[in-house]
């Protein structure tokens, strides 16, 4: 895992050296273990490096020859690419310089040209450049797992696993985008290309670009999905089929040569991980669980212990207080460039940290289960007749109906409509329909940037091996009543776990995962109301008095929704300190906030 940035200029001079510098720089957190840059024409390509497979030689840049002169082409890489020993095999021939598994990528590419990631079984991003081909080419897994980012410029164009290298190497000007800047207050995460900062776009999931002289010349896209209905397939069959595809994908996943755990929230998708890992490991299992003590909310340790026993793995519990809210958030914040809102960033950043502590660099983890198996209720209800409280998903924003903002967003919702009308092709399912918008957006922009950011910001790895592409795959063409039975989502999966995992209770009511931010904000919302309303950044958005009122009516626990907007502009305020006045926090909120 690491940190991959360059820049191409138009004029075909060398980009300026102070300028890869300060992305080395900016990145370093995503690399601890060394960096490297390469300069050839008018591209230089920077990398910072976590070394996880291929300890000894496997540095990058990677550099080797091309033509027939004495051109050579270049590769940094972010990611894993779990399929690089079959990989190694079907090339034959190739004289590989390191055992490295993001060496194979560049070689692919001199054989295959744009079409070279379609080889690929991981999760990566990935810069090369082909002097002979005079370009540069860029490319993201199809599901988004690892970032990266864009910015065309008058100088040429520049890229970065996250958007704060661009700023702090100059190359872009740190400036709120209101499109995305509405996305965020009312979904929590933003949509499509256009990030929340003016002049940086993502590249898109599965997305390949090709740039010429410091312009985008041509685009491929790789669906992560696939297309068509539902497979016909008896329930027999899946099981077997199902049981073949976690044991490859977490097989595959667990490639590593440094020390490997996993989180383990006690729920389906976790637990599911931890009974594959135990079948394959032969020493106990690290799992780790986060727990909040002296709250109102449903704390799951007690069965991830269960759990955790049940197959003998080495567990630990990390606590996130209410103190570590008020101290931590702060550089959580700092730590979210690319902002998703989710309080699940909390427990997140302290498991991350606690895994680095205990020594590890490799964590798996569950996010994908939800999607591919269908377990959301929002699921459920798209399927139903409005007679029966079906509805569509995401109508209501965070801030509707309460007056808060000076100007409430009345286009807030246009990117997650595309997201839907695109993911309606002929033949899916309702329900897939809904899994496929969810993949667009709400998993890269959300669930998987909270991991990454969180991770990587204590020099973690995170892996998802159930948003392996087989498995994937696997899981969306399920038919519906594979995933949803009775009332309850995941349903194929939780026949499995009850086979492989008797204790972890799969068909039992679980009352979901929560955080307690409207519990800890209301304990302090008078206080803390009136600081935030003195922002700049919230004054800009919303009128101070109602800013006041908002969290004292949180204070009197006036409902979750009140809550949540107060959580939203916290997170946004602390958010837009960092990374568009470039504060760096200092301390906790009251701290940071003067207060």
């Amino acid at each position: 895992m690491c940190g991959i940035a360059g820049i191409m200029t138009v004029s075909g001079d060398a980009p300026n050296a102070k300028a890869l510098h300060s992305l080395t720089d900016a990145l370093a957190h995503r690399g601890p273990d060394g960096d490297g840059i390469v300069v050839s024409g008018g591209v230089g390509l920077v990398q910072t490096r976590l070394a996880i497979i291929d300890l000894e030689t496997g540095d990058q840049p990677f550099i080797v020859p091309i033509g027939k002169g004495k051109e050579t082409a270049a590769l940094v890489a972010n990611g894993e690419i779990y399929n690089y020993v079959e990989l190694r095999l079907d090339m034959g021939r190739v004289n590989f310089q390191t055992k490295s598994d993001c060496e194979p990528p560049l070689h692919l590419y001199l054989r295959h040209g744009l079409g070279f990631a379609r080889h690929l079984r991981g999760m990566y991003a990935i810069a090369i450049h082909d002097p002979v081909e005079d370009c540069l080419v860029l490319a993201r897994d199809p599901f988004g797992i690892k970032p990266l980012y864009y910015a065309e410029t008058e100088d040429g164009f520049a890229f970065a696993s996250e958007p704060q290298a661009l700023h702090q190497a100059g190359l872009v000007k740190p400036a709120l985008n209101p499109g995305p800047r509405d996305e965020l207050l009312q979904l929590q995460f933003t949509t499509g290309a256009d990030t929340v900062f003016a002049g940086i776009k993502r590249l898109l999931p599965g997305e390949t670009l090709q740039v010429r002289q410091g312009r985008i010349s041509d685009r491929l896209v790789m669906q992560a999905l696939p297309d068509g209905g539902p497979a016909d397939i008896p329930k027999a069959m899946a099981l077997r089929r199902l049981d073949d595809l976690l044991n490859d994908s977490v097989g595959i996943h667990q490639r590593a040569d440094v020390p490997y755990g996993m989180f383990l929230s006690g729920g389906i998708d976790s637990s599911v991980l931890l009974a594959m890992m135990a079948r394959l490991n032969e020493r106990p299992v690290r799992t780790f669980t986060a727990g909040f003590s002296g709250t109102g909310v449903a704390d799951e340790r007690d069965h991830a212990h269960a759990v955790a026993a049940a197959v003998g793995a080495d567990h630990t519990e990390v606590d996130f207080s209410e103190s570590d809210f008020w101290s931590l958030l702060p550089e959580i914040a700092a730590a979210m460039d690319d902002p998703a809102a989710d309080y699940a960033v909390l427990p997140t950043y302290k498991l991350a940290q606690a895994a680095r502590l205990a020594g590890l660099k490799v964590v798996l983890s569950g996010e994908g289960g939800d999607e591919m198996f269908g377990g959301y209720g929002r699921y459920r209800r798209v399927r139903r007749l409005k007679f029966f409280g079906g509805r569509p998903m995401r109508t209501n924003g965070v801030f509707d109906g309460l007056g808060v903002l000076r100007d409430h967003p009345v286009a807030w919702r246009d990117g997650f409509a595309r997201a839907e009308a695109a993911a309606k092709t002929p033949g899916r399912t309702k329900l897939q329909s809904a899994q496929a918008v969810d993949c667009a957006d709400w998993l890269p922009n959300d669930l998987l940037t909270k991991l990454d950011r969180c991770l990587m910001a204590h020099g973690v790895e995170g892996r998802v091996p159930l948003l392996d592409v087989k498995l994937a795959s696997f899981a969306f063409s399920l038919p519906d009543h594979l995933k949803v039975r009775r009332g309850m989502g995941k349903w194929l999966l939780r026949q499995w776990l009850q086979m492989a995992l008797p204790a972890a209770r799969p068909f039992a009511r679980k009352k979901g995962f929560t955080v307690p931010v409207g519990e800890w904000i209301g304990r302090e919302g008078k206080r803390l109301g009136a600081l935030l309303a003195k922002q700049s950044a919230i004054e800009e958005i919303c009128n101070p008095g109602d800013v006041e009122s908002l969290f004292a009516a949180c204070a009197n626990r006036n409902g979750q929704k009140i809550g949540q907007a107060a959580w939203v502009l916290l997170f946004y305020a602390l958010w837009h300190r960092r990374h568009i006045q470039g504060i760096a926090p200092e301390g906790g909120i009251f701290d940071v906030f003067g207060g």
